[in-house]
């Protein structure tokens, strides 16, 4: 069969033949310049979504040795600096615990230079999270993102007032979102976001956001050179957020167990999907577990529907929220399963 000819009208009106079209030429990557114009451009609108809601926190102190919580400031009594962003436009801040903790005297400085004296609602020394209040209407608060969909190598802005210097941009990726840090009160807190974004003393309690301007983390520790950690905007998160804004304190239900990781038979481990259960050392005579029938040397495998591997794994579900509800637990006994339910008690 002849190749078809193609025909077009010429200028002039007469017929013209056209030739077969070529391939076309592969795509050519894109220039340094352009993919730095486009890395640039992420940078700089992430720092405008965010930066007028970032502050910048200073605290007063009883003189005490070993309370400083940030940098020392200038002025009489010891104290220190740090960071916290806007959620709401009538002026709740969230900030890191550890930078307001025992502060006698609050005061925070908006972006506009505002300055403002800060009511502490309520720290969470076991998450490292605190929110305060100022009296102001009109504010620009952030957005929240979803730390749950952010992927290792994805670009973050961290934005903060590290060693008092207020609204320093860095930027950097996502380095690692398994990381484990434990808070002041030694308890663990997981799924940390690492990232090599330059954090600082003065960072704390500001805000880590995604290209689009949504903040995804708090800006918490520095745990060496070129590697900051950050505990990760999610519903936990946003629970202790909001039980801190409604009543000034964090509740915790109490099952009255310990316990340590124990690996699982190859077989069972594949069946199930996980590779460890937690095996129970302690359980307190009288409390929500002796209750439901658990009994020392079981192995818990699942609580309220999640795999249980650690003991992390049963604190992220001890929320007030918990509290006097039903909570299915299953546990490995004498290689068979046990299905039992136990009621958690608040924690005094």
């Amino acid at each position: 069969m002849q190749n078809r000819i193609l025909q077009f009208i010429g200028e002039d009106g007469g017929v013209a033949t056209a030739p077969e079209p070529q391939a076309a030429a592969p795509a050519q990557p894109p220039a340094d310049a352009e993919l730095l114009d486009a890395y640039s451009a992420a940078v700089v609108n992430a720092a405008k979504r965010v930066s007028p809601a970032v502050v910048n926190i200073e605290v007063r102190l009883k003189a005490a040795p070993g309370r400083h919580p940030g940098r020392p400031s200038h002025g009489p009594g010891p104290g220190g600096s740090g960071s916290g962003f806007i959620f709401t436009p009538d002026g709740f801040i969230l900030t890191n615990s550890h930078v307001v903790h025992g502060a006698d005297e609050i005061s925070v400085t908006l972006s506009d230079g505002r300055h403002f004296p800060a009511k502490l609602v309520g720290d969470d020394p076991d998450t490292d999270l605190a929110v305060l209040d100022i009296d102001a209407h009109g504010l620009p608060c952030v957005r929240f993102g979803d730390s749950s969909t952010i992927q290792v190598g994805q670009l973050v802005v961290a934005i903060g007032n590290p060693y008092g210097f207020q609204y320093t941009v860095t930027a950097g990726v996502v380095s690692n979102l398994a990381r484990s840090f434990r808070s002041r009160t030694g308890r663990l807190i997981d799924n940390i976001i690492q990232t090599d974004a330059a954090l600082n003393p003065g960072n704390s309690g500001g805000a880590l956001a995604d290209s689009a301007g949504r903040v995804v983390g708090i800006n918490t520790a520095v745990a060496g050179f070129g590697l900051g950690l950050a505990v990760p905007i999610n519903s936990t998160t946003r629970q202790i957020m909001s039980e801190l804004v409604s009543t000034g304190r964090v509740r915790r239900a109490y099952l009255g167990i310990a316990g340590t990781p124990a690996p699982l038979p190859p077989p069972l481990a594949a069946r199930l999907g996980q590779r460890r259960g937690l095996r129970l050392v302690e359980v307190v005579p009288g409390g929500p577990a002796a209750a439901a029938g658990l009994f020392l040397g079981d192995i818990l495998i699942a609580a309220g529907g999640k795999p249980v591997q650690g003991v992390q794994d049963v604190q992220r579900l001890m929320l007030g929220s918990t509290i006097g509800t039903r909570l299915p637990m299953t546990v490995l006994r004498r290689g068979a399963f046990v299905d039992v339910v136990a009621v958690p008690a608040p924690l005094e």
